[in-house]
Formats: structure tokens, sequence, C-alpha cells
């Protein structure tokens, strides 16, 4: 309701890995459905590199049993290459150029993430630390003037919660599609610094989400 997210008559795509996040995301939008103001419909896609790390056999399977529609999109930008040597920023781009593609052939409206609290706030500080910029992954945001729409419904929502909800689903083992190197990336580093220092104040990374809302512009750089 905040960002007018969900419009009446959206088809909307949603991106799933096989993660925990982007699985949730899955009931959270069917049981939103039920009781939202506005009709809209979502499919699950997923996008397949064709690396041996990750089967989506497993996954389409659980989405058939629990009765979510879903497309797959094989990609063979990577398969000439060796997957433990492709980054994270690259994996990703390459994931989202085959998803802009997609949406735009199936003719969906927008495109969901799971994307919560924390991988917001965890970008806020990737933008700052390493592209010396000030910046977030906004809860909407229109891309090419509005032809390519990402929505990210869990934005309110903390890890933690999700992680509850995973395991309340059984799908906290489910595996995943993601870059080799996700262990060791900056992104990574930056989770395991927010957790040690959420161990002294249990409100940094709300504090961090919220500060994008309240720019003191008087004290930046000019």
């Amino acid at each position: 309701m905040d960002y007018r997210m969900i419009e009446d008559g959206d088809k909307i795509a949603v991106a799933v890995s096989g993660g925990k996040d982007s699985l949730s995301l899955l009931h959270v939008l069917r049981d939103r459905q039920r009781v939202a103001p506005v009709r809209f419909q979502f499919v699950a896609v997923h996008i397949d590199f064709g690396f041996p790390d990750f089967s989506p056999e497993g996954l389409l399977r659980y989405l058939r049993r629990e009765g979510f529609a879903c497309l797959v999109r094989p990609v063979d930008t990577l398969r000439e290459e060796r997957y433990q040597e492709i980054d994270c920023f690259r994996w990703s781009r390459e994931r989202r150029k085959a998803l802009f593609q997609l949406v735009d052939e199936e003719g969906f409206d927008k495109i969901a993430f799971g994307h919560h609290m924390d991988d917001i706030v965890e970008t806020i500080l990737l933008n700052q630390f390493y592209r010396g910029e000030i910046g977030a992954m906004k809860p909407v945001q229109e891309l090419f003037g509005g032809k390519v729409v990402i929505i990210r419904p869990l934005a309110y929502e903390r890890e933690h919660r999700m992680e509850r909800l995973a395991r309340e689903l059984n799908i906290h083992a489910m595996g995943q599609s993601k870059c080799a190197n996700d262990e060791t990336s900056h992104r990574m580093l930056i989770k395991r610094m927010l957790r040690e220092f959420e161990r002294h104040n249990s409100a940094i990374v709300p504090n961090i989400f919220n500060s994008l809302r309240n720019i003191r512009t008087d004290y930046l750089l000019s």
C-alpha cells in the first residue's frame, strides 16, 4: 500500500532461485492474493544456467506439488565458462538480463524479487564501501523508462523472520542456484559485519534502512 506495489490486473513474474526468500515470497503472495483489494496473478520463473551445482528438477517438483505456476528459462551465456571462476556481480547481471528478456516476451507487468530489509541494507553499505555512492534497492523500481518494473514485497521484513517462515514451510534446505563465490563475496563480508554489530545494537539494520528516509541535506558535501 505504501508504494502501490501491486495493482489491479498485474501479472507478476516471481524470480525464484530455489532459496528460502524467493520460495517464501510465493507463499506470501498466495496468502495476500486471498485478501488483497486488487486482483493479480503471479508465476514463478527460474533462470537455469545449466551448471552442475544446481539441478532445477527438485525445485520444479516442489512448485508443481504446491500448485504454483512456473516457467524455466535455460540460458547458455555462461555455459563455456568455469562455474568456479564466475564472480557474483557477473552471475547476477546475466541472470537479470535473462529475466528481463523473459518478462518482455511473456507479457509480465512486473518482476518480484525476494529481497528483504537485510538485503537492502547490505546493498546500501556495498555502494558506500565499494562504489563511493549512496543508493539502495528501492521497494518499487522502474527501469528503462518504465519498461521493466521491479517490486520487492519483502522490503520491510527482516531475514531472521524469513528464515523462520522457511523452516515452518520446510523449504529451508531446498538448495538454490547461486554464484560459486557467494560465501567469499563483499556482500557476505558486510552481512557478517552487520551481524556482529547487532550483538551490541539490535536496531542497526532498521536504522540504516530508515536513514534513506531521513536525509539531512545540510550536512552533505556539496
